[in-house]
């Protein structure tokens, strides 16, 4: 299993971006999938889980603002960020896993290398 995110970037308050994970290895339809970050000095959170189902949860700090999909086709895993604020900057992470407690606990079995996410004010 590998997953490689892309699409992150430098972009101003109020901007949007999307961030993409490529997966290898797997069926994305089969594994539950989230999108979770880490600032500088920060523990690591939770933003977005989409559940093999097609579920959802987000993060109270991005609901209305943060979308993830999941395209089975192209075996792709997609964080659409919009209305981006400062807090926002860190980098995110990919992750995947077949086991619902995995995801639900966040503990992740496979995960990308990251990629940087910086919202200037």
């Amino acid at each position: 299993v590998q997953l490689v995110e892309s699409g992150g970037g430098s972009v101003q308050a109020g901007g949007s971006l999307r961030v993409s994970c490529a997966a290898s290895g797997y069926n994305v339809s089969s594994y539950c999938m989230g999108w979770l970050r880490q600032a500088p000095g920060k523990e690591r959170e939770g933003v977005a889980i989409v559940f093999s189902d097609g579920g959802t949860w987000r993060a109270d700090s991005v609901k209305n603002r943060f979308t993830i999909s999941k395209d089975n086709a192209k075996n792709t895993l997609y964080l659409q960020m919009n209305s981006l604020k400062p807090e926002d900057t860190a980098m995110y992470y990919c992750a995947a896993d077949s086991r619902l407690v995995k995801c639900l606990t966040r503990t992740f079995s496979y995960w990308g290398q990251g990629t940087q996410v910086t919202v200037s004010s």
